[in-house]
This record gives C-alpha cells, sequence and structure tokens, in this order.
C-alpha cells in the first residue's frame, strides 16, 4: 500500500466553529469531493462556507507569500474557529448579489458568455449591409474592413460589445430584457360595483392624484354610480381619453386651502404607463407590476438581441441560438468551432474556445450542464454564491433549496 496516499488527508476538520449563525460547531468535510451545504435561510450556509473556510483558505495563502508582499496587501481576518484542519490555501470563492438584475443570465453570471461573443465577434460569418454574407476573415481581429463577396460593399464587423444585449447589442424594443410590459386593462377596475368617486379606478388611487376623477367627471363620465353601469363612451374616457387641460377648483384636505388650476387629464392606462417610465427602483415596480403584463418580446423573440446581434453566423447558427444550448451541448459545439475555420484562423479560433472550455469545464464538475446560458438568473434553481477558481480537491456549492439543487450535483 502506498503509505503517502494513506497518510494523506481526506477531509477538512473544524472544531468549534462560531461565526454569526454558527454556535460552536464541529464538522468533517470530505475533500476530493463535490461537497453541497444546505439549509433554510439563515442557517449559517455562508457563515461556514465564507466566514469559516474561505477566511482561513485565504489567510493560509497570505501567509504562504513573503513578508514584503504580505506588507502590501490586505489581511485577512482569522476566522471565529477553535481549529481548523486541512483547508487548501489555494481556495477562492466569489459571492453573488441575492437578488439578480433583470438581465442577469447563467451567461452573464459565470462569464461564459463574454467568450461566447467574442468567438461570434472574431470568428463568424458577417453579414454586409445589403443582407449577404462574408466569410470568415482575419480581417477582423486586424481591424481591417471585410468586402462583401456577392456585391462588393465594404464594412466592419462587429465588436463584441456591440453582440451584448447589456450594452449596444441590446434589441430596442424590449431593451435587452427579453420582455415587454404592457398594462393589463383587467386590473385598472378591480370592482366595478364600486363608483370611481369610491376608488373603483385603482391607479388613481395608488399611482396619481385622486383629482383625476375630478377631471373625468368634467369630462362627462359620471363618477357616482358602479362602474359596471357606464356606458362604453365613459368606460373609453377612463381607459383612453385625450390628455386635455381642464380648469378644476381643486382644496387641499390638509389644510383646507382651495384654489382653481389647470390640470392634464391621466387616463387610467396613461396613469400607469407614466408610472412605469419613471421607475428607478423595486420598491417602485412594486406599485406598478400588479397593473401590468408581461410577454415575450416581439421583435427579439425573447433573445434580448437586435437584429444585427442576432446576424453572425458561426457553425451555421446564430449567437442567441447558441445561447439556447445547454452547457453540455454547446462545450461539444465549440469543440467543433475550430476545425469549421480556415486553416489560417484555426490558431487563434483555438485560444478563444480553450478559454470557454476551461471555464466550462468547472461548471460541468459543479453539476451545471443541464443549464443553457440564456437562462434567468432568477429561474428555477437558483445559485447565491458560486465557487469560481476552486482548486480540484475542493468543490463547493450551498444553497437554501436542498431537495432540487443537490440532487442535480450528484446527477450522472
Amino acid at each position: 500500500m502506498n503509505t503517502e496516499n494513506q497518510n494523506k488527508p481526506d477531509r477538512i476538520q473544524i472544531r468549534g466553529g462560531r461565526v454569526h449563525n454558527l454556535k460552536n460547531i464541529n464538522i468533517d468535510i470530505p475533500l476530493n469531493r463535490i461537497v453541497g451545504i444546505a439549509g433554510v435561510s439563515g442557517s449559517g450556509k455562508s457563515s461556514l462556507a465564507l466566514g469559516i473556510l474561505y477566511a482561513e483558505g485565504s489567510r493560509r495563502y497570505l501567509e504562504s507569500l513573503s513578508t514584503y508582499t504580505r506588507r502590501r496587501m490586505t489581511q485577512a481576518e482569522k476566522a471565529q474557529v477553535d481549529e481548523v484542519l486541512y483547508v487548501p490555501a489555494a481556495l477562492a470563492l466569489r459571492q453573488r448579489p441575492g437578488v439578480p438584475g433583470i438581465r442577469s443570465t447563467f451567461g452573464t453570471g459565470t462569464e461564459l458568455l463574454n467568450s461566447l461573443r467574442l468567438m461570434y465577434s472574431r470568428l463568424a460569418s458577417h453579414r454586409c449591409p445589403n443582407g449577404h454574407y462574408a466569410p470568415p476573415s482575419l480581417n477582423v481581429a486586424a481591424g481591417l474592413p471585410l468586402v462583401c463577396p456577392v456585391c462588393g460593399e465594404e464594412f466592419f464587423a462587429p465588436g463584441a460589445e456591440e453582440l451584448a444585449f447589456n450594452s449596444q447589442g441590446a434589441c430596442k424594443k424590449c431593451d435587452g430584457t427579453g420582455i415587454v410590459r404592457t398594462v393589463d386593462e383587467s386590473t385598472l377596475v378591480p370592482d366595478e360595483s364600486l363608483s370611481i368617486d369610491e376608488g373603483a379606478v385603482a391607479p388613481w388611487q395608488t399611482l396619481m392624484w385622486s383629482l383625476m376623477k375630478d377631471i373625468a367627471r368634467e369630462m362627462g363620465v359620471r363618477t357616482d354610480v358602479p362602474f359596471r353601469e357606464l356606458t362604453a363612451k365613459e368606460r373609453d374616457i377612463v381607459f383612453h381619453g385625450p390628455a386635455v387641460k381642464k380648469n378644476i377648483i381643486y382644496q387641499n384636505k390638509t389644510s383646507g386651502a382651495a384654489g382653481d388650476m389647470d390640470f392634464t387629464y391621466f387616463n387610467a392606462t396613461y396613469t400607469v404607463e407614466n408610472a412605469l417610465s419613471k421607475v428607478k427602483d423595486e420598491k417602485g415596480m412594486k406599485r406598478v407590476e400588479k397593473f401590468l403584463r408581461q410577454d415575450v418580446c416581439p421583435d427579439c423573440g425573447g433573445t434580448r438581441l437586435s437584429d444585427a446581434a442576432r446576424a453572425p453566423r458561426l457553425r451555421g447558427i446564430s449567437l442567441a441560438e447558441a445561447c439556447t444550448m445547454t452547457l453540455s451541448e454547446l462545450t461539444q459545439w465549440v469543440a467543433g468551432v475550430p476545425a469549421s475555420l480556415p486553416e489560417e484562423m484555426r490558431p487563434m479560433a483555438e485560444s478563444i474556445c480553450a478559454s470557454f472550455q476551461s471555464a466550462a469545464k468547472r461548471l460541468t464538475d459543479l453539476g451545471l450542464s443541464y443549464l443553457s446560458l440564456d437562462r434567468a438568473s432568477g429561474s428555477g434553481c437558483s445559485l447565491p454564491v458560486r465557487c469560481v477558481t476552486a482548486p480540484p480537491a475542493f468543490y463547493m456549492y450551498w444553497t437554501s433549496r436542498p431537495s432540487a439543487c443537490i440532487r442535480r450535483i450528484w446527477k450522472g
């Protein structure tokens, strides 16, 4: 038997861990395994992973550097623990925000999309302004114009930023979100047994001055009868009436002061649209979203990309189509990219593709090969913390949804 392997530690040993919600815990964590930490919110998953394992691993890494180097680096605090044994010194983790942005996807969160966009920018067949395609060329990397083989038009290939849906490549209609929000008229008057005076028109109650009902009355709408009794013309004024100005006697409910002023009519639909255009944070969105419905963007088909960003073709498909593949499928597809190109482009292609494959392998090792790059970060199995550059001996994954996520780690 190999004595060296026999004496080699097979687990990290933690004794007396006291970080945040952890109360003097003792735990052994296997090495050379994918390890899942599961528990309800606040149970101490991140405290164990970051407060003990990461803190101790980074501290040991810094201690291995020279005194001269350490003086110029932020010193890591010692973990609040009695003893930690056999933590790999090169452990590195990165924590993601708990609430992903509306444009966050698996591709943007893992930065795989950056490599894929570079592939499409440098290696793809690009479309000229007249709609013809030019073959892949080294001129793109050299910053030289391409010449259309059909019409002779000179043009420049798009850069990687011009293929990004959170930058210059965003669909103009949905602003790179893949969805469009429109007013759902069925939500504007939730209870038609109420009169407008009683608050039947919900947006006027929560998003706009209630004096809109006074302007509606001036425009010929009966505001003192149940909404269901209004004529079609009256209902149309409420939902779609023109933005006319009306002189209204307005009384301040607090001070009692009164005066006549000119006010512009905001119909119920425009009241919501106006509020949506001014939303700046999550709190503001919550006030508006109950009056909205979401649909797939009709211009980009939910891909988030503009027509120009969807134009380049690599191995016969667009960037949008590549992003719909699972990571497993995409890895195999990328492996065939260099051979699909002219011989003089293959060295560059191999370098770009190798960068993608390296990052993809780490994620595949974590059991995430079933995800596609276009998957929204908040959908299904959310990964609030991801291991990015952990050494091969130690991969960690923690989540508050153990039943779904842990099964996926061990799948296959």
